[in-house]
């Protein structure tokens, strides 16, 4: 058995699911999930995803804002700096040692340190645009409401 995981499964029709699994992989077109209050796991289809959060608990803190963009304690030794746009406008910034184009999807380490997710791995058939490097400053800054 592999490590239990805690996460958040969310829907490309913007549902969520919350629960642990044992045997995400990326690249895999399926894993399961032991979703909270149920007593059966589910296949949880990738094709149907947005996005798999890696979470540090269930409950987080709702009162607490995310910080857009980088941190200036970040270091580079986290990776490629990254920012994501999703189908659905949301963006996230986060940095990637595993980006590549010709992959299904990649893990993403949060640039916002103090947040919930521990990683988030990103489906690339929902991202509107991923971008790289330099681009992924002037991607993040249409996430903060100073930006306009």
């Amino acid at each position: 058995m592999g490590e239990t995981n805690r996460v958040v499964a969310r829907f490309l029709d913007g549902s969520t699911l919350k629960g642990t699994t044992e045997d995400f992989f990326p690249n895999r077109p399926t894993f399961h999930l032991a979703v909270l209050g149920q007593p059966r796991s589910q296949e949880i289809r990738c094709a149907q995803l947005k996005a798999v959060f890696f979470v540090k608990d269930f409950s987080g803190d709702p009162k607490r804002e995310d910080l857009p963009g980088y941190s200036v304690s970040n270091l580079p030794n986290l990776g490629k700096k990254v920012a994501v746009q999703f189908k659905d406008g949301e963006i996230i910034c986060g940095y990637t040692l595993s980006y590549s184009t010709d992959r299904s999807g990649f893990f993403l380490l949060p640039a916002d340190e103090g947040a919930n997710n521990l990683r988030v791995y990103v489906l690339k058939h929902a991202t509107k645009k991923v971008a790289v490097g330099p681009a992924a400053d002037d991607l993040a800054k249409q996430q903060r409401p100073d930006a306009a």
